[in-house]
Protein backbone atom coordinates (compact mmCIF):
# COMPACT_ATOMS: atom_id res chain seq x y z
CA UNK A 1 0.00 0.00 0.00
CA UNK A 2 2.80 2.43 0.88
CA UNK A 3 4.40 1.85 -2.54
CA UNK A 4 1.65 4.04 -4.01
CA UNK A 5 2.45 6.79 -1.52
CA UNK A 6 6.16 6.59 -2.34
CA UNK A 7 5.41 6.95 -6.04
CA UNK A 8 3.15 9.89 -5.32
CA UNK A 9 5.82 11.45 -3.06
CA UNK A 10 8.39 11.27 -5.86
CA UNK A 11 6.01 13.02 -8.25
CA UNK A 12 5.12 15.76 -5.78
CA UNK A 13 8.75 16.44 -4.86
CA UNK A 14 9.62 17.03 -8.52
CA UNK A 15 8.42 20.59 -9.09
CA UNK A 16 8.87 20.20 -12.86
CA UNK A 17 6.81 17.04 -13.09
CA UNK A 18 3.87 17.65 -15.48
CA UNK A 19 1.42 16.48 -12.81
CA UNK A 20 2.97 18.63 -10.07
CA UNK A 21 3.55 21.96 -11.77
CA UNK A 22 -0.21 22.70 -12.10
CA UNK A 23 -0.62 22.20 -8.33
CA UNK A 24 2.15 24.69 -7.55
CA UNK A 25 0.76 27.23 -10.00
CA UNK A 26 -2.66 26.79 -8.41
CA UNK A 27 -1.71 26.97 -4.71
CA UNK A 28 1.81 26.58 -3.31
CA UNK A 29 0.52 26.07 0.24
CA UNK A 30 -1.59 23.11 -0.89
CA UNK A 31 1.46 21.64 -2.59
CA UNK A 32 3.51 21.94 0.61
CA UNK A 33 0.75 20.26 2.62
CA UNK A 34 0.49 17.38 0.13
CA UNK A 35 4.28 16.92 0.10
CA UNK A 36 4.58 16.92 3.89
CA UNK A 37 1.70 14.50 4.40
CA UNK A 38 2.92 12.11 1.66
CA UNK A 39 6.49 12.23 3.02
CA UNK A 40 5.33 11.26 6.51
CA UNK A 41 3.21 8.39 5.20
CA UNK A 42 5.94 7.12 2.88
CA UNK A 43 8.40 6.89 5.77
CA UNK A 44 6.03 4.99 8.02
CA UNK A 45 4.99 7.94 10.19
CA UNK A 46 1.25 7.54 10.20
CA UNK A 47 -0.57 10.83 10.89
CA UNK A 48 -2.91 10.79 13.86
CA UNK A 49 -5.62 12.36 11.69
CA UNK A 50 -6.28 13.18 8.05
CA UNK A 51 -7.88 16.55 8.90
CA UNK A 52 -5.23 18.23 6.77
CA UNK A 53 -6.27 16.20 3.71
CA UNK A 54 -9.94 16.77 4.51
CA UNK A 55 -9.34 20.53 4.51
CA UNK A 56 -7.56 20.29 1.16
CA UNK A 57 -10.44 18.25 -0.28
CA UNK A 58 -13.00 20.79 0.90
CA UNK A 59 -10.97 23.71 -0.47
CA UNK A 60 -10.28 22.02 -3.82
CA UNK A 61 -13.92 21.03 -4.32
CA UNK A 62 -15.03 24.57 -3.57
CA UNK A 63 -12.45 26.16 -5.88
CA UNK A 64 -13.25 23.80 -8.77
CA UNK A 65 -16.66 25.44 -9.16
CA UNK A 66 -15.13 28.94 -9.27
CA UNK A 67 -11.97 28.28 -11.31
CA UNK A 68 -11.30 31.11 -13.75
CA UNK A 69 -9.43 29.07 -16.37
CA UNK A 70 -9.04 25.46 -17.55
CA UNK A 71 -5.49 25.34 -16.15
CA UNK A 72 -6.68 26.51 -12.75
CA UNK A 73 -9.49 23.96 -12.77
CA UNK A 74 -6.99 21.23 -13.63
CA UNK A 75 -4.75 22.30 -10.74
CA UNK A 76 -7.58 22.02 -8.21
CA UNK A 77 -8.59 18.65 -9.69
CA UNK A 78 -4.99 17.52 -9.21
CA UNK A 79 -5.04 18.64 -5.59
CA UNK A 80 -8.34 16.85 -4.98
CA UNK A 81 -7.09 13.64 -6.58
CA UNK A 82 -3.82 13.38 -4.63
CA UNK A 83 -5.48 14.38 -1.35
CA UNK A 84 -8.06 11.62 -1.91
CA UNK A 85 -5.33 9.03 -2.49
CA UNK A 86 -3.48 10.04 0.68
CA UNK A 87 -6.72 10.04 2.66
CA UNK A 88 -7.60 6.57 1.33
CA UNK A 89 -4.23 5.09 2.29
CA UNK A 90 -4.57 6.56 5.79
CA UNK A 91 -8.03 5.00 6.11
CA UNK A 92 -6.70 1.61 5.04
CA UNK A 93 -3.96 1.84 7.67
CA UNK A 94 -6.66 2.77 10.19
CA UNK A 95 -8.62 -0.37 9.15
CA UNK A 96 -11.45 1.50 7.43
CA UNK A 97 -11.39 -0.12 3.96
CA UNK A 98 -14.94 0.85 2.97
CA UNK A 99 -14.30 4.52 3.69
CA UNK A 100 -11.03 4.24 1.78
CA UNK A 101 -12.82 2.91 -1.31
CA UNK A 102 -15.38 5.71 -1.02
CA UNK A 103 -12.61 8.32 -0.89
CA UNK A 104 -11.13 6.92 -4.11
CA UNK A 105 -14.53 6.90 -5.82
CA UNK A 106 -14.90 10.57 -4.89
CA UNK A 107 -11.61 11.21 -6.71
CA UNK A 108 -13.05 9.56 -9.84
CA UNK A 109 -16.47 11.22 -9.69
CA UNK A 110 -15.54 14.73 -8.57
CA UNK A 111 -12.01 15.23 -9.94
CA UNK A 112 -11.79 12.68 -12.74
CA UNK A 113 -8.57 11.29 -11.20
CA UNK A 114 -6.59 14.14 -12.76
CA UNK A 115 -2.89 13.59 -13.35
CA UNK A 116 -0.60 11.26 -15.25
CA UNK A 117 -1.06 7.70 -14.02
CA UNK A 118 -3.55 8.68 -11.32
CA UNK A 119 -6.50 6.81 -12.82
CA UNK A 120 -4.48 3.58 -12.94
CA UNK A 121 -3.23 4.18 -9.39
CA UNK A 122 -6.74 4.72 -8.05
CA UNK A 123 -8.13 1.60 -9.74
CA UNK A 124 -5.20 -0.51 -8.53
CA UNK A 125 -5.73 0.77 -5.00
CA UNK A 126 -9.44 -0.06 -5.11
CA UNK A 127 -8.69 -3.53 -6.47
CA UNK A 128 -6.07 -4.20 -3.81
CA UNK A 129 -8.33 -3.02 -0.97
CA UNK A 130 -11.23 -5.13 -2.23
CA UNK A 131 -9.08 -8.19 -2.83
CA UNK A 132 -7.65 -8.02 0.69
CA UNK A 133 -10.85 -7.22 2.54
CA UNK A 134 -13.84 -8.18 0.38
CA UNK A 135 -12.96 -10.88 -2.18
CA UNK A 136 -15.75 -11.24 -4.75
CA UNK A 137 -16.57 -14.65 -6.28
CA UNK A 138 -16.55 -14.71 -10.10
CA UNK A 139 -19.87 -14.13 -11.82
CA UNK A 140 -21.64 -17.21 -13.13
CA UNK A 141 -24.41 -16.56 -15.61
CA UNK A 142 -27.67 -18.41 -14.83
CA UNK A 143 -28.61 -21.12 -17.30
CA UNK A 144 -32.25 -20.03 -17.48
CA UNK A 145 -32.97 -18.07 -20.67
CA UNK A 146 -33.76 -14.37 -20.48
CA UNK A 147 -37.27 -13.56 -21.57
CA UNK A 148 -37.52 -11.64 -24.83
CA UNK A 149 -39.24 -8.26 -24.97
CA UNK A 150 -41.69 -7.54 -27.77
CA UNK A 151 -41.40 -3.93 -28.91
CA UNK A 152 -44.45 -2.13 -30.26
CA UNK A 153 -44.87 1.21 -31.98
CA UNK A 154 -44.88 4.25 -29.71
CA UNK A 155 -48.16 6.13 -29.42
CA UNK A 156 -47.61 9.72 -28.29
CA UNK A 157 -49.86 12.73 -28.79
CA UNK A 158 -46.71 14.83 -29.19
CA UNK A 159 -45.43 12.88 -32.23
CA UNK A 160 -47.24 12.10 -35.47
CA UNK A 161 -44.50 9.86 -36.87
CA UNK A 162 -42.41 6.82 -35.96
CA UNK A 163 -38.61 7.03 -36.01
CA UNK A 164 -37.43 5.49 -39.32
CA UNK A 165 -35.92 2.01 -39.07
CA UNK A 166 -33.12 0.55 -41.16
CA UNK A 167 -33.36 -3.14 -41.98
CA UNK A 168 -29.64 -3.58 -41.34
CA UNK A 169 -26.62 -1.60 -40.20
CA UNK A 170 -25.45 0.78 -42.94
CA UNK A 171 -21.90 0.66 -44.23
CA UNK A 172 -19.48 3.26 -42.92
CA UNK A 173 -19.63 5.19 -46.19
CA UNK A 174 -23.42 4.91 -46.45
CA UNK A 175 -23.79 6.26 -42.92
CA UNK A 176 -21.54 9.24 -43.62
CA UNK A 177 -23.14 10.09 -46.98
CA UNK A 178 -26.80 9.17 -46.57
CA UNK A 179 -27.82 8.49 -42.96
CA UNK A 180 -25.93 10.94 -40.70
CA UNK A 181 -28.34 13.84 -41.23
CA UNK A 182 -31.48 12.23 -39.79
CA UNK A 183 -32.46 9.90 -36.91
CA UNK A 184 -32.80 6.18 -37.46
CA UNK A 185 -33.10 2.93 -35.50
CA UNK A 186 -31.40 -0.40 -36.13
CA UNK A 187 -33.25 -3.12 -34.23
CA UNK A 188 -31.03 -5.71 -32.54
CA UNK A 189 -27.84 -3.84 -33.41
CA UNK A 190 -26.16 -4.77 -30.11
CA UNK A 191 -27.59 -8.29 -29.73
CA UNK A 192 -24.09 -9.78 -29.93
CA UNK A 193 -22.55 -7.49 -27.32
CA UNK A 194 -21.34 -9.26 -24.15
CA UNK A 195 -23.53 -6.76 -22.25
CA UNK A 196 -26.57 -8.61 -23.61
CA UNK A 197 -25.09 -12.10 -23.42
CA UNK A 198 -22.43 -13.52 -21.08
CA UNK A 199 -21.94 -10.26 -19.16
CA UNK A 200 -25.56 -9.10 -18.90
CA UNK A 201 -26.06 -5.53 -17.74
CA UNK A 202 -29.58 -6.57 -16.85
CA UNK A 203 -28.23 -8.84 -14.10
CA UNK A 204 -27.87 -7.46 -10.59
CA UNK A 205 -25.29 -10.13 -9.58
CA UNK A 206 -23.17 -9.31 -12.64
CA UNK A 207 -23.23 -5.57 -11.98
CA UNK A 208 -22.18 -6.23 -8.39
CA UNK A 209 -19.39 -8.55 -9.52
CA UNK A 210 -17.80 -5.92 -11.81
CA UNK A 211 -17.84 -3.26 -9.11
CA UNK A 212 -16.83 -5.15 -6.02
CA UNK A 213 -17.87 -4.01 -2.56
CA UNK A 214 -18.00 -0.48 -1.22
CA UNK A 215 -18.45 1.58 -4.41
CA UNK A 216 -20.08 5.01 -4.50
CA UNK A 217 -21.97 6.52 -7.46
CA UNK A 218 -23.72 9.83 -8.25
CA UNK A 219 -27.50 9.60 -8.66
CA UNK A 220 -30.42 11.89 -9.26
CA UNK A 221 -33.24 11.83 -6.73
CA UNK A 222 -36.53 12.45 -8.50
CA UNK A 223 -37.99 11.34 -11.81
CA UNK A 224 -37.54 14.67 -13.65
CA UNK A 225 -34.73 17.20 -13.17
CA UNK A 226 -37.10 20.12 -13.83
CA UNK A 227 -39.01 19.41 -10.60
CA UNK A 228 -38.48 21.58 -7.49
CA UNK A 229 -37.82 18.54 -5.28
CA UNK A 230 -35.21 17.08 -7.65
CA UNK A 231 -31.67 16.83 -6.29
CA UNK A 232 -28.38 14.95 -6.66
CA UNK A 233 -26.50 12.80 -4.18
CA UNK A 234 -23.70 10.27 -3.84
CA UNK A 235 -24.76 6.85 -2.59
CA UNK A 236 -23.75 3.21 -2.38
CA UNK A 237 -23.82 1.33 -5.70
CA UNK A 238 -25.08 -1.78 -3.93
CA UNK A 239 -27.87 0.19 -2.26
CA UNK A 240 -28.85 1.75 -5.58
CA UNK A 241 -29.01 -1.65 -7.31
CA UNK A 242 -31.18 -3.00 -4.50
CA UNK A 243 -33.72 -0.24 -5.23
CA UNK A 244 -34.19 -1.53 -8.80
CA UNK A 245 -36.18 -4.45 -10.12
CA UNK A 246 -34.28 -6.84 -12.40
CA UNK A 247 -35.53 -10.10 -13.86
CA UNK A 248 -33.03 -12.12 -11.84
CA UNK A 249 -33.40 -10.10 -8.62
CA UNK A 250 -36.55 -8.10 -7.82
CA UNK A 251 -36.09 -5.38 -5.19
CA UNK A 252 -36.46 -6.68 -1.60
CA UNK A 253 -37.95 -3.41 -0.38
CA UNK A 254 -39.97 -0.73 -2.09
CA UNK A 255 -38.51 2.75 -1.91
CA UNK A 256 -40.50 5.97 -2.16
CA UNK A 257 -37.57 7.83 -3.68
CA UNK A 258 -37.02 7.62 -7.44
CA UNK A 259 -33.28 7.15 -7.94
CA UNK A 260 -31.70 7.56 -11.37
CA UNK A 261 -28.10 7.04 -12.45
CA UNK A 262 -28.16 9.52 -15.34
CA UNK A 263 -25.52 10.80 -17.75
CA UNK A 264 -22.63 9.21 -15.84
CA UNK A 265 -19.51 7.60 -17.28
CA UNK A 266 -19.81 4.41 -15.25
CA UNK A 267 -16.94 2.90 -17.25
CA UNK A 268 -14.59 5.38 -15.57
CA UNK A 269 -15.40 3.64 -12.28
CA UNK A 270 -15.85 0.07 -13.52
CA UNK A 271 -13.47 -0.19 -16.51
CA UNK A 272 -14.32 -3.82 -17.27
CA UNK A 273 -17.75 -2.67 -18.48
CA UNK A 274 -16.04 -1.25 -21.53
CA UNK A 275 -15.16 -4.80 -22.61
CA UNK A 276 -18.90 -5.57 -22.68
CA UNK A 277 -19.62 -3.23 -25.61
CA UNK A 278 -18.41 -2.65 -29.16
CA UNK A 279 -17.97 0.99 -30.12
CA UNK A 280 -19.41 1.54 -33.62
CA UNK A 281 -16.95 2.60 -36.31
CA UNK A 282 -19.49 5.28 -37.23
CA UNK A 283 -18.31 7.46 -34.34
CA UNK A 284 -15.12 8.13 -36.35
CA UNK A 285 -16.99 9.26 -39.47
CA UNK A 286 -16.56 13.01 -38.72
CA UNK A 287 -19.88 13.94 -40.39
CA UNK A 288 -20.78 17.55 -41.17
CA UNK A 289 -23.82 19.13 -39.54
CA UNK A 290 -25.55 21.67 -41.83
CA UNK A 291 -28.65 21.86 -39.57
CA UNK A 292 -26.50 22.62 -36.49
CA UNK A 293 -23.58 24.81 -37.65
CA UNK A 294 -22.22 25.30 -34.12
CA UNK A 295 -21.41 21.59 -33.90
CA UNK A 296 -17.97 20.71 -32.55
CA UNK A 297 -16.93 17.14 -31.58
CA UNK A 298 -16.06 16.45 -27.94
CA UNK A 299 -12.70 17.95 -27.09
CA UNK A 300 -11.27 14.97 -25.19
CA UNK A 301 -8.56 12.74 -26.65
CA UNK A 302 -10.99 10.13 -27.98
CA UNK A 303 -13.41 12.70 -29.39
CA UNK A 304 -16.01 10.48 -27.75
CA UNK A 305 -18.09 10.82 -24.56
CA UNK A 306 -19.86 7.75 -23.17
CA UNK A 307 -22.48 7.84 -20.44
CA UNK A 308 -24.95 5.37 -18.99
CA UNK A 309 -28.53 5.79 -17.84
CA UNK A 310 -29.90 3.28 -15.32
CA UNK A 311 -33.16 3.70 -13.48
CA UNK A 312 -36.61 2.33 -12.69
CA UNK A 313 -39.82 2.49 -14.66
CA UNK A 314 -41.09 6.04 -15.00
CA UNK A 315 -37.81 7.94 -14.98
CA UNK A 316 -37.83 10.73 -17.53
CA UNK A 317 -35.27 12.81 -19.38
CA UNK A 318 -37.40 15.81 -20.49
CA UNK A 319 -37.19 17.28 -23.97
CA UNK A 320 -33.77 18.86 -24.49
CA UNK A 321 -30.97 19.26 -27.01
CA UNK A 322 -27.33 18.15 -26.93
CA UNK A 323 -24.52 19.56 -29.08
CA UNK A 324 -23.23 16.17 -30.29
CA UNK A 325 -24.11 13.29 -32.58
CA UNK A 326 -25.51 10.46 -30.48
CA UNK A 327 -25.53 6.68 -30.79
CA UNK A 328 -27.91 5.53 -28.09
CA UNK A 329 -28.03 1.81 -27.31
CA UNK A 330 -30.77 0.26 -25.22
CA UNK A 331 -29.01 -2.52 -23.31
CA UNK A 332 -31.74 -3.65 -20.90
CA UNK A 333 -35.46 -2.99 -20.60
CA UNK A 334 -37.68 -0.75 -22.71
CA UNK A 335 -37.61 3.00 -23.24
CA UNK A 336 -39.88 5.38 -25.16
CA UNK A 337 -38.03 8.08 -27.11
CA UNK A 338 -39.35 11.29 -28.65
CA UNK A 339 -37.52 13.39 -31.25
CA UNK A 340 -38.05 16.71 -33.03
CA UNK A 341 -35.75 18.52 -35.48
CA UNK A 342 -33.69 21.63 -34.64
CA UNK A 343 -36.12 23.75 -36.70
CA UNK A 344 -38.67 23.33 -33.87
CA UNK A 345 -36.53 25.23 -31.35
CA UNK A 346 -38.69 28.38 -31.38
CA UNK A 347 -41.77 26.35 -30.35
CA UNK A 348 -40.18 24.37 -27.51
CA UNK A 349 -40.60 26.91 -24.63
CA UNK A 350 -37.24 26.64 -22.92
CA UNK A 351 -36.90 26.06 -19.19
CA UNK A 352 -34.96 28.86 -17.44
CA UNK A 353 -33.37 27.06 -14.49
CA UNK A 354 -33.41 24.04 -12.18
CA UNK A 355 -32.03 22.90 -8.84
CA UNK A 356 -28.44 21.64 -9.06
CA UNK A 357 -25.56 20.67 -6.82
CA UNK A 358 -23.14 21.24 -9.66
CA UNK A 359 -23.53 25.01 -9.28
CA UNK A 360 -23.34 25.14 -5.50
CA UNK A 361 -26.54 25.80 -3.59
CA UNK A 362 -29.01 27.41 -5.91
CA UNK A 363 -30.17 27.28 -9.47
CA UNK A 364 -28.47 26.27 -12.67
CA UNK A 365 -29.38 27.49 -16.13
CA UNK A 366 -30.78 24.70 -18.31
CA UNK A 367 -31.59 26.60 -21.48
CA UNK A 368 -31.22 23.38 -23.50
CA UNK A 369 -34.36 21.97 -21.84
CA UNK A 370 -38.02 22.52 -22.67
CA UNK A 371 -40.96 23.00 -20.31
CA UNK A 372 -43.19 21.05 -22.70
CA UNK A 373 -44.14 17.63 -21.34
CA UNK A 374 -44.13 15.47 -24.45
CA UNK A 375 -45.27 12.36 -22.54
CA UNK A 376 -48.30 13.77 -20.70
CA UNK A 377 -51.41 13.55 -22.88
CA UNK A 378 -53.46 15.30 -20.15
CA UNK A 379 -51.55 18.52 -20.85
CA UNK A 380 -52.29 18.46 -24.56
CA UNK A 381 -53.34 21.81 -26.06
CA UNK A 382 -52.30 23.72 -22.92
CA UNK A 383 -49.80 25.53 -25.07
CA UNK A 384 -50.96 26.14 -28.62
CA UNK A 385 -47.59 27.15 -30.05
CA UNK A 386 -46.09 23.77 -29.18
CA UNK A 387 -49.05 21.52 -29.97
CA UNK A 388 -49.86 23.25 -33.28
CA UNK A 389 -46.32 23.18 -34.63
CA UNK A 390 -44.21 20.42 -33.10
CA UNK A 391 -46.17 17.11 -33.21
CA UNK A 392 -46.57 17.14 -37.03
CA UNK A 393 -42.77 17.30 -37.26
CA UNK A 394 -41.91 15.00 -34.34
CA UNK A 395 -41.32 11.25 -34.19
CA UNK A 396 -41.30 8.58 -31.49
CA UNK A 397 -40.32 4.96 -30.91
CA UNK A 398 -39.98 2.33 -28.23
CA UNK A 399 -36.50 0.86 -27.84
CA UNK A 400 -35.92 -2.70 -26.64
CA UNK A 401 -32.75 -4.55 -25.63
CA UNK A 402 -30.09 -4.38 -28.36
CA UNK A 403 -31.73 -1.55 -30.30
CA UNK A 404 -29.63 1.36 -31.53
CA UNK A 405 -31.02 4.88 -31.97
CA UNK A 406 -29.01 7.50 -33.85
CA UNK A 407 -29.75 11.22 -34.00
CA UNK A 408 -27.70 14.29 -35.01
CA UNK A 409 -26.78 17.29 -32.83
CA UNK A 410 -29.44 19.88 -32.16
CA UNK A 411 -32.35 17.42 -32.32
CA UNK A 412 -34.78 17.77 -29.43
CA UNK A 413 -35.19 14.47 -27.63
CA UNK A 414 -36.90 13.06 -24.56
CA UNK A 415 -36.77 9.61 -22.97
CA UNK A 416 -39.06 7.68 -20.61
CA UNK A 417 -38.26 4.29 -19.06
CA UNK A 418 -41.12 1.79 -19.44
CA UNK A 419 -39.34 -0.81 -17.27
CA UNK A 420 -36.10 -0.89 -15.34
CA UNK A 421 -33.87 0.47 -18.07
CA UNK A 422 -30.13 0.46 -18.77
CA UNK A 423 -28.99 2.59 -21.72
CA UNK A 424 -25.67 3.73 -23.13
CA UNK A 425 -25.10 6.96 -25.03
CA UNK A 426 -22.09 7.69 -27.20
CA UNK A 427 -21.60 11.36 -28.06
CA UNK A 428 -19.24 12.09 -30.92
Amino acid sequence: MLSYVRALTLDLSDTRHPSTAPIILCDEACHRDLCAYAHHLAHGHRPHTFDCMQSLLHKAHERMSTASSPSQLYGWRRIYTDASILKAVTLVLDLNPLLAIAALDYAIIIAGTAGAGRSEMVHLLIHEIQLTNFPTPPFSKPTSPTSSIRVENAVLCAADHQVPELSKSPSFLAFKKHHSAHPFIVRGYADDWPALRDHPWGSKPYLKSVSGKGRIIPVEKGSDYRAENWTQLLMSWDEFLESLSFEDRPPPNCTKDVLYLAQHNLMSQFPSLRDDMIIPDYVYASPSSPDYPQYRPPQNEERLVMNVWLGPKGTVSPAHVDPYYNFYVQVHGRKTVWLAPPSMASFMIKSPECNSLRNGNGKEKISNTSLCDVFDSDKIRNDDIFWKNVPPNAMAAILGPGDLLFFPPGWWHAMRSETTSFSLSMWF
